[in-house]
């Protein structure tokens, strides 16, 4: 905002901008750009969709799923990986 008012002529101040856009209720909104972080373009195999979605199961054993996710503790972050059976929806690994 001080730069654009710089441009058209106003001899203002960071300090002086902030101040009038917190009176007047003005505020900053930031946007980030996307940055993709998949890399789609390789030459490694491909593991094929054998459960296409189908996470029911009719016996325990038959079909698992997995995930892993990050927690931020107080150490850095923590990384929480877990095996699931599907038919009795319990952690298993």
């Amino acid at each position: 905002m001080t730069e654009e008012l710089r441009e058209i002529g106003l001899k203002v101040g960071h300090r002086r901008v902030g101040r009038l856009m917190r009176q007047n209720g003005i505020s900053v909104i930031r946007t980030r750009k996307h940055k993709v972080t998949t890399e789609s373009d390789h030459k490694f195999n491909i593991a094929s969709n054998l459960l296409d979605r189908n996470f029911t199961a009719a016996a325990p054993n038959q079909k698992w799923a997995g995930d892993v996710s990050h927690v931020r503790t107080r150490e850095g972050w923590f990384y929480l990986a877990i095996i699931l059976d599907l038919q009795s929806r319990r952690v298993i690994g």
